[in-house]
């Protein structure tokens, strides 16, 4: 697949996008640069995916305001482990969402493959990266239309349409992010 950029029209970001498809998984590396409430950031995500879109791994390097972070997680089995630590509050999650990224949307709605009108309540590792915090939260997809989908927070705080390509990756999230370069 050909890079693509989004634009965080919150965070005043760019993000630079790869997503790289081999025999057995997808690699997504990524970068991200921005500002949000006098804080800079800069993200360094890397995350192998195996063909049904649930992770395996991950890495995300990010700096804020000269704070340097990093994370590094590895599912085995139904568990996790993250910088090398078992962390049994997210046994049995199936996804990750990184805050300053539309990507991680991606993986519930190419994962779940919601049929028209239908929706799912999933639990997910939320990384943020503003507040430097790895939380477990619950979240929910309703597929309304070919290409659109509602995502909730649970409880429900927040609530946005969101609209995908045909390979699921977000196109318009609005008020967040939006796809400005891609062939």
């Amino acid at each position: 697949m050909d890079p693509i950029i989004w634009k965080g029209i919150l965070y005043h970001s760019l993000e630079y996008f790869n997503l790289i498809e081999n025999r057995e998984n997808y690699v997504v590396i990524s970068k991200i640069i921005g500002s949000f409430e006098n804080t800079a950031y800069f993200v360094s995500y890397q995350i192998t995916i195996d063909k049904n879109w649930l992770v395996q791994n991950f890495t995300v390097e990010y700096e804020v305001n000269g704070k340097k972070s990093n994370l590094k997680g590895l599912k085995n089995g139904n568990s996790w482990n993250i910088n090398d630590t078992d962390r049994p509050e997210f046994s049995d999650f199936k996804y990750i969402d990184i805050s300053l990224t539309p990507f991680t949307n991606t993986l519930p709605i190419n994962n779940l493959n919601l049929p028209e009108g239908q929706s799912s309540e999933i639990n997910v590792i939320y990384i943020n990266i503003l507040e430097d915090k790895i939380i477990p939260v619950k979240q929910q997809y309703t597929k309304i239309g070919k290409s659109g989908y509602i995502y909730e927070n649970i409880p429900k705080n927040f609530k946005a349409q969101i609209s995908v390509d045909d390979s699921g990756l977000v196109e318009n999230y609005p008020g967040l992010f939006e796809k400005v370069y891609y062939k």
